[in-house]
């Protein structure tokens, strides 16, 4: 629950995106769910929330058109007992869909409508996470031309497989805003990692690998 005084201190509310389209199968929804789950409760990721926090946060899935779930409805973060709530729902979710296709502009486009029942933040992140480009309905483009995305940053964790072409597709189609970045997970298997290095540098607002050797 929201308590209004948290959130008139809230420093960034955060969306994250988990892909859960008919490319990622069985064993790889659950690397994603736990790996959120426990990258959630990584130490550095805890540090950050305390110290930089409190963070608004809140969770879905998404597939097709008109297939995407909240699976965490907006909570704040503050303190380690808040991240490991958080964390213990995502263990205990079941899947939503498994049988659509990738429709990543509707995907984007439902995280830019959750956004009217957030708190005020200083910033506004969406964090979406997939393997496949768009290949149902319109594209991540025409979502940022037609949806409420003023102030916010759309950044990206790519996991790559079969099509390397992807990691091109979401730096050039999906991020968006100042500072905008996408993390690379090679595998679901290093998704955890990958997601906890992203959280870290999404709460702290660090802009990494931006200055000149």
């Amino acid at each position: 629950m929201l308590l209004p005084g948290s959130a008139q201190a809230c420093k960034l509310a955060l969306i994250l995106a988990l892909d859960v389209s008919s490319s990622v199968d069985g064993l790889e929804y659950a690397l994603q769910r736990d790996g959120l789950a426990a990258a959630l409760e990584s130490p550095d990721v805890v540090e950050a929330i305390t110290q930089d926090g409190p963070i608004a946060l809140a969770i879905y899935e998404w597939s097709g058109r008109n297939q995407s779930v909240i699976v965490q409805d907006w909570t704040m973060l503050e303190d380690r007992a808040g991240v490991a709530q958080v964390a213990t729902h995502l263990r205990q979710q079941e899947r939503s869909y498994r049988r659509f296709p990738t429709a990543l502009g509707y995907a984007l486009g439902f995280g830019a409508g959750l956004f009217q029942a957030a708190p005020q933040c200083e910033r506004k992140v969406i964090d979406v996470s997939g393997d496949g480009m768009t290949n149902d309905g319109f594209g991540p483009q025409h979502a940022y031309r037609h949806f409420p995305f003023d102030g916010v940053t759309v950044n990206g964790l790519v996991v790559l497989g079969a099509d390397p072409s992807v990691l091109e597709y979401y730096e050039m189609e999906v991020i968006r805003g100042p500072g905008a970045f996408v993390e690379i997970a090679y595998g679901f298997e290093e998704f955890e990692d990958t997601m906890a290095r992203k959280l870290y540098r999404e709460i702290r607002a660090q802009v990494i690998g931006q200055l000149s050797p």
